[in-house]
């Protein structure tokens, strides 16, 4: 199972990760948390770049996160789910429609295009959106990276994106993340456990007394 988590920034997404996966794990499952930009020694190198580095254009910024994410899926995301593995990710090509083709206004194909490249066509079986109001995200953070520095509109619009994006697909499930984080992590739970995709994936025992995946 293939789950992303998405949404402005400050909605909680890394803790709703780590929360996850510490459930899961709970649940007798083997799971790989990961994140983007970042993964591995090539992907830190590039967030390093993209967060931290100074302006770019537009479409540079693009193609970074596009490499980052070749790299992602197939040094980490797609290993492990041959492995029979739950990969729990924080933000995936979602995030590149709504930051590059929809608030960089980038033509919209050719990100779409540039995803299915990079991703190699797989899609997460769920996605959870983290959907919080800009004010309250950006009033969590008490430093802030180069996109997460940008003006407030640029956030509000960030907002906008992804709510567009939700409509594209069946496999979004939205959370508002400005209530308490137990709160929060109960929706999210729900969510997965309602999924398909995690119900094939439970491992009942076996007469040996060890859980074996269906």
């Amino acid at each position: 199972m293939f789950v992303t988590f998405e949404g402005p920034e400050g909605g909680g997404k890394s803790t709703m990760v780590q929360r996850v996966a510490a459930a899961m794990l709970a649940d007798g499952h083997e799971v790989v948390t990961t994140r983007e930009p970042g993964a591995g020694e090539t992907g830190q190198r590039i967030r390093e770049l993209l967060l931290h580095g100074p302006d770019m254009p537009p479409e540079t910024e693009l193609l970074l996160f596009l490499a980052d994410r070749a790299n992602h899926v197939r040094t980490v995301i797609r290993p492990a789910l041959e492995a029979g593995k739950i990969v729990l990710c924080d933000r995936f090509a979602d995030s590149t429609w709504v930051y590059q083709a929809y608030v960089r206004e980038l033509d919209r194909a050719f990100v779409e295009a540039g995803n299915r490249f990079a991703t190699g066509g797989l899609e997460p079986d769920l996605t959870i959106l983290l959907d919080v109001e800009p004010e309250i995200g950006m009033a969590r953070f008490t430093s802030r990276d180069r996109i997460e520095a940008q003006p407030i509109e640029f956030h509000k619009r960030i907002r906008e994106g992804f709510i567009l994006r939700t409509a594209d697909s069946s496999r979004w499930v939205i959370v508002d993340a400005s209530q308490p984080e137990d709160a929060v992590f109960g929706r999210v739970w729900h969510a997965i456990h309602e999924n398909p995709a995690y119900n094939l994936k439970r491992r009942p025992e076996n007469s040996s007394g060890q859980g074996t995946p269906k």
